[in-house]
């Protein structure tokens, strides 16, 4: 089965090519839409079989490399069109092809009607084309082609609704944004080329390769460097402060096209990237570091944000740049496991989650239009009371709302404490790591919170919508609950696969079968420790049983809070932002840094264009033309008077002309 590897990113390219050049012609929603979804499916099914094959080898044995040809060759230098198959990129395919099939699947429903049907489905296919070879490359070349695909994709999708200007903004700000990072991605890569090549003529950019020349790099230095730049890579595709700011505002794209790129893929490209090139990051103690500052920051930044958010979708944005930081403060701890978990558990709540937020958006904006209304669909304070009318997407909604929150036994429990666990006893980070541990366990007790606070406003209490409308919500049609619930089981037992040793050994050794599974992949992990990390400090289970339980509390605290200020006493909200309405509007405008870039860079940019354009553009290059032309102008003004058309002037100028030349002749 693994030879046949080339299939998984093939079948996504041939919906693209059928849709893309036929689907206009075609517009047979069914069809469009049977096939995309179809393509995606079988790509699944391709990634169910490497995964039972490679489940049945040694693990030494789980690495696999499939070249179709050679792309590129110049001396000993060679760079392939191939793919890499691993304990590591088994789990990436399984989630971009199980959670997109899913998400195509729901979007049969979600985008009936819509004009540019094809073109959506057209679009989704090729996203996730480029998302499988991002995770399927054998090379960081492979790779960087399929970054910039995805990013594509992003900027085509979010733009989608390209008609309205707010959604076009958006499109171009991801786009921008997300091209500062790539810039940052191919200095690393040049960088630990040219090293390798100049210092140890070792001129590869193959993962299997570099991985075995990797203890050809020094510690700190170049390496320091080129990973720095990798990060600012990750900190643009996946969010990070400070080129997070484009994420949310990636909401102006269909809601599927969230749950696909802003929860399960795209933005965990990131993550993945680190994770690949572990062996380059754990070489420098000063990337890693940086790297779980920042994510612990976003961590907590994000989801302060999130709080005070009244547009559904818009929180679950700030809620996913949250989770992305918790991936990256796992990463900068050395966690890579954990960090990979997170990206997985997070995929299946987060993707039920935006879907959830869809069907409750459809069944808003079915109402509203009914009745021939223009509230907002996306706004919270015009819901409420909707777990009656929509009863699987209240459920399903829920059990992906506990998992985030971090409560056992659903997913997103196992996953988030392994990371604050591994925060706090990991031992790279010194003193640093109760710090950080300490952010992890904060930004645990505000996502609980926020997101019960969404769940409240949009589920609980009473319908606020206009009640002319009311009695024209229910629940949405089998192909968007259906993907729900398969998210929704997934979510709810997702995390049985990493169980903690902790909780394994209380229930008769049960080991961690997911760490165990991607061990081979990051066993470079303990050169870290070894030679540049401090010396950390062994706790027993009676810490780690301690962390977690505390964990639990925070969330449940969290949780407790929202009930109170949005169930049991609804009026404290309205009182506390009248005391502190400075507060508020700080917390509502997002901390105002998106004014902040405006003022530091966005307006700045646009004046230099502008004095770039009248100083220079009008004055002097328009200026030199329009010159030129004068004086050609003024020249051919003064010969046109030659240029009679009279046979009488043409005569007497040929006379006067022979009179010259004879005059010239004689008095010479």
């Amino acid at each position: 089965m693994l030879e046949y590897v080339w299939l998984i990113p093939f079948f996504p390219l041939v919906g693209v090519i059928i849709n893309g050049l036929f689907g206009k012609k075609i517009r047979n929603e069914a069809f469009i839409g049977g096939l995309a979804t179809a393509m995606v499916a079988s790509s699944f099914v391709v990634s169910c079989g490497i995964l039972i094959q490679l489940i049945g080898m040694e693990p030494e044995q789980r690495v696999f490399q499939k070249v179709l040809f050679t792309w590129i060759q110049a001396g000993t230098f060679k760079a392939d069109i191939g793919f890499l198959v691993d304990p590591l990129s088994a789990i990436m395919i399984m989630v971009v092809t199980g959670v997109g099939s899913l998400i195509h699947l729901y979007s049969i429903g979600y985008m009936h009607g819509e004009e540019g049907f094809y073109r959506y489905f057209t679009y989704l296919n090729l996203f996730t084309f480029s998302m499988l070879l991002l995770v399927l490359g054998g090379n960081m070349l492979l790779m960087f082609v399929g970054w910039e695909g995805v990013g594509l994709c992003s900027y085509l999708l979010i733009g989608y609704y390209f008609h309205k200007k707010s959604a076009g903004d958006a499109g171009k700000k991801a786009f921008v944004m997300n091209r500062v990072g790539d810039f940052g991605f191919l200095i690393g890569l040049f960088t630990i080329f040219w090293w390798l090549g100049t210092n140890h003529n070792v001129w590869t950019i193959n993962f299997v390769e570099l991985k075995q020349a990797s203890e050809l790099l020094p510690f700190g230095g170049v390496v320091t460097f080129a990973t720095l730049c990798f990060f600012l890579g990750a900190t643009g595709k996946s969010a990070q402060i400070p080129l997070y700011t484009w994420l949310p505002d990636a909401m102006e794209g269909p809601t599927p096209v969230s749950a696909l790129i802003h929860a399960a893929t795209m933005v965990t490209a990131g993550v993945y990237m680190i994770g690949r090139m572990n062996f380059v990051f754990i070489k420098s103690p000063t990337t890693m570091l940086v790297i779980a500052c920042t994510g612990a920051a976003t961590a907590l930044f994000a989801a302060t944000i999130g709080m005070a958010q009244n547009d559904i979708k818009r929180v679950l944005a700030y809620s996913t740049v949250s989770q992305l930081g918790y991936m990256f403060l796992a990463m900068g701890v050395g966690a890579f496991t954990a960090g990979v978990f997170h990206l997985m558990t997070h995929a299946f709540f987060k993707a039920c989650l935006f879907l959830g937020s869809g069907s409750v958006i459809h069944a808003m904006h079915h109402a509203l239009h009914h009745g021939h209304l223009h509230d907002d669909p996306q706004d919270m304070r015009n819901m409420g009371g909707l777990r009656k009318k929509m009863p699987i997407t209240f459920v399903t909604f829920l059990v992906s709302t506990i998992a985030i929150s971090g409560i056992p036994p659903f997913s997103g429990f196992f996953s988030k404490d392994e990371i604050l666990w591994q925060a706090f006893s990991n031992p790279y980070h010194g003193t640093a790591n109760v710090v950080l541990w300490a952010i992890g366990t904060i930004a645990a007790c505000l996502t609980a919170f926020y997101m019960f606070r969404l769940v409240f406003m949009t589920f609980c209490g009473e319908c606020r919508i206009n009640p002319k409308v009311k009695d024209h919500l229910h629940e949405s049609p089998l192909v968007i609950t259906i993907p729900l619930m398969v998210l929704g089981l997934l979510a709810t037992f997702g995390g049985f696969i990493g169980i903690p040793k902790l909780l394994g050994d209380l229930f008769g050794g049960i080991p961690n079968r997911f760490e165990l599974w991607l061990e081979p992949v990051f066993e470079k992990s303990t050169e870290y420790a070894g030679q540049y990390a401090h010396a950390g400090t062994h706790y027993g289970h009676s810490v780690e049983g301690g962390l977690m339980l505390l964990s639990v509390g925070v969330a449940a605290l969290g949780i407790g809070i929202a009930y109170t200020l949005y169930i049991a006493s609804p009026s404290i909200p309205q009182r506390f932002t009248a005391r502190f309405p400075g507060l508020h509007q700080a917390v509502y405008n997002k901390w105002y840094v998106d004014e902040l870039y405006d003022f530091l860079f966005v307006n700045p940019c646009k004046a230099l264009g502008r004095f770039l354009w009248k100083g220079f553009d009008v004055l002097v290059v328009d200026g030199i033309v329009n010159g030129v032309a004068a004086v050609v102008r003024g020249f051919s003004g003064v010969l046109r008077y030659t240029q009679s058309g009279f046979v009488h002037n043409y005569a007497m100028t040929m006379a006067l002309g022979v009179v010259v030349i004879l005059a010239f002749y004689i008095f010479r």
